[in-house]
């Protein structure tokens, strides 16, 4: 009691005492599950954690529910290459205006039969009579996609692939996949 009284009074005396008052030692909260977790990082303050802080993290939480098909580009959306295909000015000019880096090369009954990487075109003398097959990787990597990107982690890491086809359910090709794909959900 005396020791209360003691320091009200010399704090009304010297308002500054508070800096030399004993502190409470600090006790650091840890979330005991993942939605505790989640939920203190739902109140963190923008301040302390941006938006695009929050989706990185969550990013990485879902990281191994996340399938293939939710990150690949869609069959649709690809650019073959026939293996008779000349590799004159017109077809580069099809090529490197498409955006794309790799570029499957299908026979007659649109089988895959490998892959033109636009490094390969690049350091090539174009010949009228040069056809894709010559210039093909036969080295084709899959994933399905249903994979979770563990699975493409995996895959990767024994690879050393930069470039994947993806199969559906069918083993009908789907779509692409990329390392590009994988880190732009990471950090993006």
């Amino acid at each position: 009691m005396w020791d209360k009284f003691l320091y009200k009074f010399t704090k009304w005396l010297d308002p500054k005492l508070d800096k030399y008052r004993p502190k409470k030692p600090e006790v650091k909260y840890t979330p005991k599950n993942l939605e505790e977790f989640i939920g203190v990082l739902q109140r963190t303050p923008k301040n302390v954690l941006s938006a695009k802080d929050r989706a990185r993290i969550a990013a990485v939480m879902n990281f191994e529910e996340r399938k293939v098909e939710d990150l690949m580009m869609p069959k649709s959306k690809m650019v073959f290459v026939n293996e008779k295909d000349f590799l004159g000015p017109l077809m580069l000019d099809k090529l490197y205006k498409s955006g794309f880096t790799n570029f499957p090369v299908v026979d007659n009954y649109n089988k895959v039969k490998g892959i033109i990487h636009t490094e390969a075109l690049n350091m090539l003398e174009i010949k009228k009579t040069d056809r894709a097959s010559k210039y093909m990787d036969k080295e084709v990597y899959y994933l399905h996609e249903g994979d979770n990107l563990g699975k493409v982690k995996e895959e990767i890491e024994r690879t050393n692939s930069y470039y994947y086809l993806v199969l559906n359910e069918k083993d009908e090709l789907a779509g692409f996949f990329t390392i590009q794909m994988l880190l732009d959900y990471l950090v993006n």
